[in-house]
């Protein structure tokens, strides 16, 4: 039997929640100054450690004030059996919300630190919250005197089920751990996939990558196909790569001028545009005796993909303004046709040219 309830009891129990409650607030006070300080360090654990602590701190300051609030009251066994499982489960919940914050930021801030990107793989942060969730959820059962073990063998035949039913979403799920875990593709890098699409790698989840394009359009792919296809990752091994860009002159032009001229063109490009390589070394071939023109390559530096663009159009701009300065001519392309009696020889856009030898008349192609 228990004795009577008093004031004496609702005061000390008053005294024992407030102080409970006090103590929350004041936590709480401290975490936000403590987050704030956190804010100015290079490390981004700090602040997932912080911002997790801020549930779970100020709730089992509040758990312990109702404890306390229960054990000053003339409450029989099992009422206070009741309210301390409560409250210990109520504990157990807040601290497996805040793990399971700290595991998933941990795990974004180690994707972001090695990816180097804005981007986060929310794949491996999901797998990680929901096995915290389910362990927490197992420990509270098993604190509220609830056995798990029949739990755990009627999901392991119901996951058994369950795969059967799901086989493609598993494998898009196990297809997305495998790219993430080789590293063939990571957030932010830039794609090209043998259907055609290409883009930046914006997000690898549970089920898809999604790709945006340089149009700022979202390409959604399956994790399944894109393990499957043939893919052209543009910032592996490294974010920096050259780009071809071809080029013909006149045969009756100095080669040694026309190399020297090319050189300098790409020597100013890589030092004064943005995205280019500064430290890039200049580089001209010649490959081709062409029907009009001698072509050659010019090898370009470009820091990221979607700087070859801007670093082409400048290029090809300042060239073709250099080489007019200096007298170096690029031909049109010519086609030579054989009629009847004569030849006619067609520039591409400059209309007709005719060498004839009994005609009198030619007319355009």
């Amino acid at each position: 039997m228990t004795r009577e309830l008093t004031v004496d009891d609702l005061v000390y129990a008053g005294i024992a929640l407030a102080a409970g409650l006090l103590a929350a607030f004041l936590l709480r006070m401290l975490l936000r100054w403590l987050g704030r300080h956190a804010e100015s360090t290079r490390w981004r654990g700090d602040d997932v450690i912080v911002d997790a602590l801020r549930m779970i701190v100020p709730w089992a300051a509040v758990a312990g004030g109702a404890a306390s609030a229960a054990a000053a009251l003339p409450l029989t066994r099992t009422v206070q059996h009741t309210v301390n499982q409560v409250l210990t489960v109520l504990v157990i919940f807040a601290a497996t919300v805040s793990v399971a914050r700290v595991v998933a930021g941990l795990v974004r801030s180690v994707t972001q630190s090695r990816s180097g990107v804005a981007g986060s793989a929310t794949i491996f942060m999901n797998i990680t919250r929901i096995l915290v969730l389910a362990i927490g959820f197992l420990v509270a059962l098993q604190t509220l005197g609830i056995s798990i073990a029949p739990l755990l063998t009627a999901l392991g035949v119901g996951g058994l089920a369950v795969a059967l039913a799901l086989q493609d979403t598993l494998a898009n799920l196990f297809a997305g751990i495998h790219i993430l875990a080789s590293k063939t593709v990571q957030p932010g890098d830039y794609i090209r996939l043998s259907s055609g699409e290409e883009g930046y790698v914006e997000d690898i989840n549970w089920r898809q990558t999604t790709v945006r394009e340089l149009s700022n359009n979202l390409v959604v792919i399956p994790n399944g196909q894109l393990a499957k296809t043939n893919m052209t990752n543009f910032m592996r091994p490294e974010q920096q790569l050259t780009i071809l860009v071809q080029v013909g002159v006149s045969y009756d032009s100095d080669l040694e001028h026309v190399e020297r001229v090319t050189t300098e063109v790409v020597a100013e490009v890589m030092t004064e545009i943005t995205g280019a390589v500064p430290e890039h070394e200049p580089a001209v071939r010649f490959h081709t005796f062409g029907d009009s023109r001698i072509g050659f390559t010019v090898i370009l530096g470009v820091g990221e993909f979607s700087d070859q663009y801007r670093i082409k159009h400048e290029f090809i701009k300042r060239l073709h303004r250099r080489y007019r300065e200096e007298g170096i001519r690029i031909p049109s392309p010519t086609r030579t046709v054989a009629l009847q009696q004569g030849t006619v020889v067609i520039p591409q856009q400059r209309g007709t040219e005719i060498e004839p030898d009994d005609m009198t008349a030619a007319r355009p192609i």
